[in-house]
Parts: C-alpha cells; structure tokens; sequence
C-alpha cells in the first residue's frame, strides 16, 4: 500500500526507523541533557513516596479524579521557582503545544509564530480558530511589522527559549514586543529549563526577566528533568481557561505519578545544585571551543554536513567508534546535521575524544 512512498524515502536518504542501540554507546544523542534519566537516587526516592501513596496510577483525567496531591505539590514548586501565579501538568510537551495553540487564540485574534516553531506547535496551527501567521526566524523586525499591520483583537506570539535543532536562544527583544503590544507570549522552554540561566530556570531566568500576565511558559519533564510529561506555567486567569476548553488536558489521562515523582526529585536537586551543574555545562562549552573553535550558548550543538548521506555516513562511523549521536535530515532541517547534546551523564575525556573525531569527519568530508 505504501510500497512506493517508502522507497521514495529511501532513495532520498529521509527513511527512518526504530533501532534498540547498545546500551555500552557513549550517548551523546539524547536530550537527557542533565544526566538525570540515569540517575538511581532519583529513581529510589519516586519509588518510596509512590509507595506511600494508595494509588499507583492517577486513574483518570485531571478534571474527573485524577489530580492528585503529588500533581498540585509539584505544579505549586513550579510555580514558586519560576514567578508564575499558576500551573498545569500534563501528559508531554507535544499535548501541551496543542492544548495551549489550539485552545487560547479565539476567532478574530492572530497567532504569530516562529517559522521554526516545534513541529507540535505547527500542528496545533491547523485546529486553531484564530489567523495564523509565521514570521522569520527569531527576527524581531518581521514580528514587529506583522503586529503593525494586524487589526487583531489579541495577538498571540508563540517561541522557543532555545531552538531544538539550532540551539538559538531566543531572541531577548521578542519579550519586549509583546510587552510593548500587550500581546500573549507563549515561550516553549523544553531545551531550555534546566540548561540557562542562573538558577537554570531556562530564558526568562536567563534574560532576568520576572513573568508578567501576559507571558506563558511551557516546559518538558522528558528533557533536562530525566522524566515524562509537561507542565505550563501561566496566571490564573489563563489556566483556569484552558481546564476549560484545552481538549489535550480535559480528555486526556492525567500524568503518571510516578512521572511527576521523578520530575519532582529532578527540580529539587536542580534547586539545591544549580551552581554545580552550572560549571559543568560550561566545561562542556570550554571543550567545544577549544576542538572545533565553536561558541554554543545552549547544550545543542549542531555540525552541518552537505548532504543527508553524507550525515548518515558520519553517524555510521561514529557509532562504530563507540558514540551515539542524532543524524537530522530534511523535512525536520534545512541542512543536514549531526546534532551533539553534551549531556552531563558522560565524562569530559569521552566529549573531548568525540570532538575530535567529528573533527576527523569534518576534514575528510570537505575533501571529497
């Protein structure tokens, strides 16, 4: 049946599939970027409050019965850390994208969103009532000259803290736009919470700037936090609307408990040892600049290759070499990439001797 679309895929190097890697990989591909997915004591404590608790599973939706204590105890730490008034936790950064861009932009109101927005976002695009309107890439102007342009009755601007594939931070200016213009910012923080900022509270903490009625933050539990879910982090007011009409939140099992467990162990250690997992990010981004002569300001570091087979090929090796890194191609990227998470779970010395074997790669692929 799909016989046809499939080689088509093939031909064009853009075929994907499953694969179970070896376990003894140096994992240089996930976006596990604190180390936290392996982290045992975190595991051992989730496990002894869920004991505790009479339930194993929450059951049901949030707004049947299925909100529990160990939900709201964690939205509420959430909140504080963050400057928020309110918060929703949810089943993953993808339901949360299409409960806030489906729900929250009404008839007669603009959705402005960036043109690399996460595919999750773009989807949540074609439910939305409202007008949608993509503007270039992190470019303030073309934001600017889109709200002027516009008669919208609310104009809803939807970003990235840090861009998943670039690794760009966003724009600061973008937040001072939609002050300006009393817009609703909606920032999806999920490669950015738990890698910038001082207390590694993701762009807002980064940029020192205190959350406003108007600003929505999304983040991903299955990142930088070593779990499962989302959560969004807005006033009251705007919760309270999506209880009532986001459907990814209302018809949708409410996030396991022993997710929110772990998550929760993730966010109090990020609290208590933010300094120290500070230093060891910029370690890792001391070694990228002392191999490759490259600045990255997020944990996302992107090599481009030519061609998608040339980017398979570059994979291919470096497996065989003993690391594990994610191999981009279009649809998700204009430019193939290897893309190179510098997580903290493996040690300098693997990072540095990864560093240089792209290096290698880099200089015999330009020489073809």
């Amino acid at each position: 049946m799909y016989e046809k679309e499939l080689l088509a895929l093939k031909r064009a190097d853009r075929f994907r599939q499953r694969v179970v890697y070896d376990k003894n990989l140096k994992d240089f591909a996930s976006n596990d970027y604190l180390g936290f997915a392996e982290k045992k004591s975190f595991l051992k404590k989730a496990y002894k409050e869920l004991k505790r608790f009479p339930s194993n599973a929450a059951k049901a939706s949030l707004l049947v019965n299925g909100y529990t204590q160990i939900h709201k105890n964690f939205e509420e730490d959430l909140c504080r850390v963050n400057g928020f008034e309110n918060g929703v936790v949810l089943g993953s950064g993808f339901l949360a994208n299409i409960a806030m861009i489906e729900a929250l932009p009404r008839r007669g109101d603009l959705l402005l969103i960036d043109e690399e927005y996460h595919a999750s976002g773009i989807l949540a695009t074609k439910l939305s009532i409202g007008k949608v309107e993509f503007f270039r890439h992190n470019d303030a102007e073309d934001l600017k000259n889109k709200i002027k342009r516009s008669s919208a009755k609310r104009v809803f601007i939807a970003v990235e803290g840090v861009y998943s594939m670039s690794g760009d931070l966003l724009n600061e200016e973008i937040f001072h736009i939609a002050d300006e213009n009393e817009a609703l910012l909606i920032v999806d923080e999920a490669h950015s919470s738990g890698v910038i900022g001082q207390k590694l509270m993701g762009i807002f903490d980064y940029y020192k700037i205190w959350p406003k009625s108007n600003h929505i933050k999304m983040g991903t539990l299955g990142k930088a936090y070593g779990s499962y879910g989302a959560y969004i982090l807005a006033s009251k007011e705007i919760i309270s609307f999506l209880e009532n009409r986001a459907k990814s939140i209302i018809y949708t099992t409410a996030l396991s408990l022993f997710d929110v467990l772990l998550a929760h162990e993730a966010l109090k250690y990020i609290k208590k040892k933010s300094k120290k997992l500070s230093k060891r990010i910029e370690e890792r981004k001391d070694i990228i600049k002392s191999v490759l002569n490259k600045d990255i300001e997020s944990l996302i570091l992107p090599i481009e290759f030519k061609s998608s087979n040339d980017v398979l090929m570059a994979q291919k090796s470096l497996l065989q070499k003993g690391f594990l890194v994610g191999s981009i191609r279009p649809p998700t990227v204009k430019q193939p990439i290897l893309r190179v998470i510098p997580r903290l779970k493996e040690s300098k010395k693997s990072f540095y001797r990864l560093l240089k074997e792209i290096e290698l790669l880099q200089k015999e692929f330009r020489s073809k």
